[in-house]
């Protein structure tokens, strides 16, 4: 089965920031990767989301949210969570991985 990728505002929002950030702190080259391989993890859950873990504030929600992460080095990981709704994976947030959990 495929699913469809969809963002929620709030992660268009999270992608936005991080993607400024890395091309006023680091450089368009550096935003330009990262935003690359952020697509290559996205994309990738087209094909077989359930195969990433549930989130750990997944409970505190009233759908499963699960996580994937985008990135090798530990300062430069991103925690992408989605929920699965039918046949729809529906990208909650991409964060850095250091930041706190979601709240409902």
């Amino acid at each position: 089965m495929t699913y469809r990728v969809e963002l929620a505002q709030t992660a268009r929002a999270d992608i936005r920031e991080q993607a400024r950030y890395l091309r006023d702190e680091v450089s368009n080259s550096a935003a330009d990767r990262w935003l690359a391989g952020l697509g290559r993890t996205l994309a990738s859950l087209a094909t077989r989301p359930l195969r990433c873990p549930l989130a750990a504030e997944s409970d505190k929600f009233p759908r499963p949210i699960r996580e994937i992460y985008h990135g090798r080095r530990k300062r430069g990981r991103f925690r992408v969570l989605f929920e699965i709704r039918e046949a729809v994976v529906f990208v909650l947030h991409v964060r850095h991985a250091a930041r706190d959990e979601i709240e409902p």
